[in-house]
C-alpha cells in the first residue's frame, strides 16, 4: 500500500480490541441471530463506511461497537443456550464439506427455540438481512466531498484558422 506524508493512520491503541475467536462453521450457525442481536451496530458501521466512501479509519468506534456486540452476544448466548449451540454447530461443521444448513434442520430448531425462549430472539427470514431499511443515527453527517473546479478547456481554433484535408482522404476537419 502507497502511504503519502499527508495521510494519518490510527496507532496500534486505537486498533487493539479482544477478537472474537470463532471457527468459520460457529460464526455461520450463529450468524442469523448475530445479525438480529447485532443489527443496529452493524448498521451503524456500514452506513458510516458508506457515507465516508469506504475509508476504515474514520470508522474506528463503530467497528469498535460491532466486536464488543458480537462478542456480549457470544457470552449471553454460551450461558443459555451453550448445549443447544454446540450440537448445531458442530453437524453445520460435519454434515457438509461447505456448511450447509439442510441436514442440521433438527437442530437447528431446538437452538431457535431455545434463543426465543431465552433471548427473545426469533430467527429473522431468508431476505430479512436484504431488505432496504431506514437507519436513524446520531451520529453527524460528514461534510461533502468538495467539488472540484478545472480551469475552462481549450478555447476552438479561430474560423479563419488554415485547415488541410486529412491525409488519407475522409472528412475534412472543417467544411
Amino acid at each position: 500500500m502507497v502511504v503519502s506524508h499527508d495521510i494519518t493512520l490510527p496507532t496500534e491503541e486505537e486498533l487493539t480490541v479482544q477478537e472474537v475467536n470463532v471457527s468459520s462453521s460457529v460464526l455461520r450457525s450463529a450468524a442469523f441471530h448475530l445479525g438480529k442481536y447485532c443489527e443496529f451496530a452493524n448498521d451503524e458501521f456500514m452506513l458510516c463506511r458508506t457515507e465516508n466512501n469506504g475509508d476504515p479509519r474514520k470508522c474506528l468506534k463503530e467497528g469498535k461497537e460491532v466486536t464488543r456486540c458480537s462478542l456480549e452476544f457470544f457470552q449471553k448466548m454460551k450461558k443459555v443456550c451453550r448445549q443447544q449451540f454446540e450440537s448445531y454447530a458442530e453437524c453445520v461443521d460435519k454434515s457438509s464439506c461447505n456448511f450447509q444448513f439442510k441436514p442440521c434442520r433438527k437442530s437447528q430448531g431446538v437452538y431457535d427455540q431455545c434463543m426465543l425462549d431465552n433471548m427473545g430472539l426469533e430467527r429473522p427470514h431468508w431476505g430479512y438481512f436484504s431488505k432496504a431499511k431506514i437507519h436513524d443515527t446520531k451520529r453527524p453527517k460528514p461534510p461533502p466531498p468538495e467539488i472540484q473546479v478545472y480551469p475552462d478547456a481549450t478555447p476552438a481554433l479561430p474560423d479563419d484558422y488554415p485547415r488541410h484535408p486529412n491525409k488519407y482522404g475522409g472528412y475534412y476537419a472543417h467544411q
